[in-house]
């Protein structure tokens, strides 16, 4: 089982000044009332924000979700080591393939509350079937209902949007985002203690899990239910306040004297809209360079999330329960996440010339950690391995948000994240058909980690050679003019301004995105900037 990719963000409304003029963030706050009024109402929202951050933090109080693996290789339930790898971890694969798209849709659709019961329903029903399962086909829906729980996350880092104004959201984003890790965290650290230290069964670990979830149930009951989403449940649209989506292109108009027909409905639709501005859009290379990122090295990353616990499995055998740490390992891991996330934004370089660098060497980087992970005898190298692997994918994350994020409506952004995770996931059920599954190659997981190995190893040439083509373009074009002092995270538009020479035709005051508009350039990432997630059992 695992964690996804944080999903996507709410949109801010825009509005408009003097003369129709559009303004955004902290113009639209001082022309309007984007702020509560004085009184009851800032503190009714901030008690709401208060509660989700609670569910957010019991909803990842899984002690059991570490030892799932041990546990079902273990005398618990006596399956072999080939029945998990090849006939039931591949179905968490493709029934998350299944149910990404409804899910999301729903989500939008129902306005969060219902999604965030679902996903409720659906960890309690994996851990019943976890403590009462006893066949494979048991097991195999239980993969289902955690990729359900997998695909529902969007509903909790979505939520918090709806409660609060625009200029709120960085805050509050991060308000969820630390809730998420505090409860990751504090899950895998607290199962370790019970295990090594309690010597408590992974049986009772899982009905420990089972009474944290259902608890988490009873608090999603009393989740307030929002009058607003992003596609189906927009505000009213009035002339104080478009959406984002008035500001593209606008398609052909109405015909002289009747409705649209068919082609002209199509061409002046939202989603229409959102196709050519996305095609605009794509025109930026970074927008491209960090899109391809997100899909080919989040498939790695994840394929190795699902597959570790089986390799440790591997690695150490011990039918000790005590001798086995995999919570803390998810735990260091967790930690090191964040703290990798939080400082790549602090880091100062300029990105148009240097992105596709530093991606080949941290992809080099996570291609040796692999084979490290493939050779080694010993559980702690292999522990280390991972939680190293882990902490050098979650410091990009950040990174590739803000680059295809900044440069994007809140509407596109929505569309051009989930694009990037639906590719990643065909990918990543492609391979796992071919490599996994007993229908395909039907590989152990020590051979499938060297397919892996070689999987990042290609990503690092293919990285290389880019950055090459790149240098040797910027040395032929501008060798000789100086380089500007490196800055912090800019958007591709103004990187692409640099890298022609016109950041000086960029309006004063022209800035990355600030919290106003929703995503951080700086500082820890919020929970649609990074999805991804916590640690797998």
């Amino acid at each position: 089982m695992s964690h996804v990719p944080r999903p996507l963000p709410s949109p801010a409304v825009l509005r408009r000044g003097p003369g129709g003029m559009a303004l955004s963030g902290r113009e639209a706050e001082k022309q309007g009332p984007a702020e509560p009024r004085p009184g009851r109402e800032p503190q009714s929202w901030w008690c709401l924000v208060s509660y989700l951050c609670f569910y957010g933090f019991m909803a990842q109080m899984r002690p059991g979700e570490s030892f799932v693996t041990p546990y079902l290789l273990g005398p618990d339930k006596n399956f072999t080591q080939k029945q998990v790898t090849n006939e039931i971890t591949p179905v968490l694969s493709y029934s998350y393939l299944a149910v990404l798209v409804p899910i999301f849709l729903l989500t939008d659709y129902l306005r969060y509350k219902p999604v965030l019961l679902l996903q409720g329903l659906s960890y309690v029903s994996v851990w019943l079937l976890l403590l009462f399962g006893s066949s494979v086909l048991h097991m195999q829906l239980m993969e289902l209902f955690f990729s359900i729980t997998m695909a529902a996350r969007i509903a909790y880092s979505s939520y918090v949007f709806s409660l609060v104004p625009p200029a709120h959201y960085q805050r509050v984003a991060g308000y969820s985002r630390a809730a998420v890790l505090l409860g990751v965290f504090t899950s895998s650290v607290l199962g370790q203690l019970l295990v090594t230290m309690g010597r408590v069964p992974f049986s009772t670990l899982n009905y420990i899990s089972l009474a944290f979830l259902t608890f988490s149930l009873v608090l999603a009951l009393f989740l307030r239910r929002p009058k607003r989403s992003l596609f189906f449940n927009r505000s009213a649209p009035t002339e104080a306040s478009p959406s984002e989506l008035d500001q593209m292109n606008p398609g052909p108009g109405q015909p002289a004297g009747g409705k649209p027909g068919p082609a002209a409905a199509w061409r002046d639709s939202a989603l229409a809209r959102m196709v050519r501005e996305l095609g605009h859009n794509l025109r930026l290379p970074q927008l491209r360079l960090w899109s391809l990122w997100w899909v080919f090295n989040s498939t790695g990353y994840y394929l190795i999330v699902y597959y570790v616990h089986i390799l440790w499995n591997v690695v150490n055998p011990t039918m000790d329960s005590t001798r086995v740490y995999n919570g803390g390992a998810d735990a260091a891991s967790t930690l090191l996440g964040a703290i990798t996330s939080f400082a790549a934004g602090f880091v100062k370089i300029r990105w148009a010339v240097w992105a596709k660098l530093v991606i080949a060497v941290v992809t080099v980087v996570q291609a040796g950690l692999v084979f490290l992970m493939y050779r080694t005898d010993s559980i702690w190298l292999c522990y280390m391995a991972f939680v190293l692997f882990r902490g050098s994918y979650q410091f990009l994350v950040p990174i590739a948000t803000f680059q295809i994020a900044s440069s994007l409506s809140h509407e596109l952004r929505a569309l051009v994240f989930g694009v990037n995770t639906f590719l990643a996931t065909v990918l990543k059920t492609i391979i796992t058909l071919i490599i996994s599954d007993k229908r395909g190659l039907g590989l152990p997981v020590h051979s499938q980690f060297l397919v892996y190995f070689m999987y990042f190893l290609v990503l690092f040439v293919a990285y290389f050679f880019a950055a090459v083509l790149v240098g040797l373009q910027h040395l032929r074009r501008g060798s000789h003019q100086p380089l500007p002092p490196a800055q912090e995270l800019r958007s591709p538009v103004q990187e692409k301004a640099v890298q022609d020479g016109a950041l000086g035709s960029l309006q004063p005051g022209a800035r990355p995105l600030a919290p106003e508009d929703g995503l951080e350039a700086v500082g820890p990432v919020s929970p649609e900037q990074s999805q991804q997630p916590e640690a797998k059992a």
